[in-house]
């Protein structure tokens, strides 16, 4: 696996870089005081080419892969893990998604204003009652004439409140069971859509969740994505690029925690002397740098392999395990290195810690993803 990376990707990352700290962590705290996204913001992202990332050139986006998109996260995501989730919500579970399953006119009609940051794109696959069973979903459609209609709810939706576009899994053939799912592409203003209401979280606050409804929800057919009933093969594809990517975000936090105890600890003096003369700090913080780049070569080994072969869902799965909870240690870690300090609000350690978090839960808990992990080296025989 070569792990260098090409000039173009280089300069993302810089330019990446160099936009967080000017322009998003001036935010930051206000994101996360207030839980305000915030939408201008956003749209600032797409112009410079950081929303469509792995869009083909001729719907509006930069054509690169999925590397290049993780360095983007991670930039963002060192600065604001919050951002970072929803743009990872909206460029690979959305505009991924659509890019690599829709047909042209639909990647026509969605992906150009996603790759500008106009409209904003979310995946709608978790409900109250099928989180991590996600193929155990209610949400029916039926089809009546040229439209499909949609009845069910969705929880926990990242981008969920401010969508404009949403990728919907549904139920088409109950009696199928998984081989009865399809996916839709829901536009806000489809009749018998709502937001239900936003919620409200301990960590990730500026990533705006929600629970969502569809009453009689009309979608024309021709934004069914991929054949009948063939939801689950795009739905197992996503999860497992998702899984990769959004492996960047806890890299983010990690790097950014280590910068921050490493300046703290060359400055912060106790007892006459530089804390980071002291053993037991060097040992959390030769801890902390283990985790960040243990977690980067799983992160572009996982990178690697979804772009080989998005069916194999072992790497990308152990990836974002080992990172999310490598993440929360190392945050908490990077607390206890700042002392009182680490515990107060002023600086954004406390912040970071309970965003890191949620990267345990979502894209699949840390359970779900070591039996994923277990049954691929098992092997045929222990998938069930």
């Amino acid at each position: 696996m070569d792990l260098s990376f090409s000039d173009e990707e280089r300069e993302l990352r810089e330019a990446a870089r160099r936009f967080a700290r000017k322009e998003i962590a001036p935010v930051a705290d206000r994101m996360d005081r207030e839980d305000y996204f915030p939408r201008e913001l956003f749209r600032r992202l797409g112009e410079q080419g950081f929303l469509g990332v792995t869009v083909p050139t001729r719907f509006g986006g930069l054509g690169l892969g999925y590397v290049a998109q993780a360095l983007i996260l991670e930039e963002i995501a060192r600065v604001s893990p919050a951002l970072a989730l929803s743009v990872g919500a909206h460029s690979n579970l959305f505009a991924d998604n659509v890019s690599r399953n829709g047909s042209d006119g639909q990647r026509e009609a969605f992906l150009p204003a996603a790759a500008r940051g106009e409209s904003i794109g979310a995946l709608a696959l978790t409900e109250p009652n099928a989180g991590s069973d996600a193929v155990s979903i209610a949400t029916r459609a039926e089809r009546d004439g040229a439209e499909y209609v949609l009845r069910g709810s969705k929880q926990f939706i990242t981008n969920g409140p401010v969508a404009d576009s949403l990728l919907v899994y549904a139920k088409t053939d109950p009696s199928r069971g998984a081989h009865g799912i399809s996916a839709f592409l829901v536009r806000r203003e489809s009749p018998g859509f709502s937001v239900a209401r936003s919620l409200d979280k301990m960590g990730m606050r500026g990533s705006p969740t929600g629970e969502l409804a569809f009453q009689d929800c009309r979608v024309p057919a021709d934004q069914r994505l991929g054949p009948e009933n063939d939801g689950v093969r795009i739905m197992m594809g996503g999860l497992n690029v998702e899984r990769a990517v959004l492996t960047a975000i806890p890299v983010g936090i990690m790097a950014e925690c280590l910068d921050r105890s490493l300046a703290y600890a060359r400055e912060r003096e106790q007892f006459g002397q530089k804390i980071g003369r002291f053993e037991l700090i060097q040992a959390k913080l030769a801890n902390m740098y283990a985790d960040v780049e243990a977690s980067r070569q799983l992160l572009y080994a996982a990178l690697d392999q979804v772009t080989k072969d998005p069916r194999r869902m072992g790497p990308a799965a152990a990836a974002l395990t080992f990172a999310s909870e490598a993440s929360t240690r190392v945050a908490l870690d990077a607390i206890q290195v700042h002392g009182g300090y680490g515990y107060m609000r002023d600086l954004p350690i406390e912040r970071l810690a309970r965003d890191a978090k949620l990267l345990e839960i979502g894209a699949g808990t840390s359970e779900i993803r070591r039996l994923l992990v277990a049954r691929e080296l098992l092997g045929p025989g222990f998938a069930d």
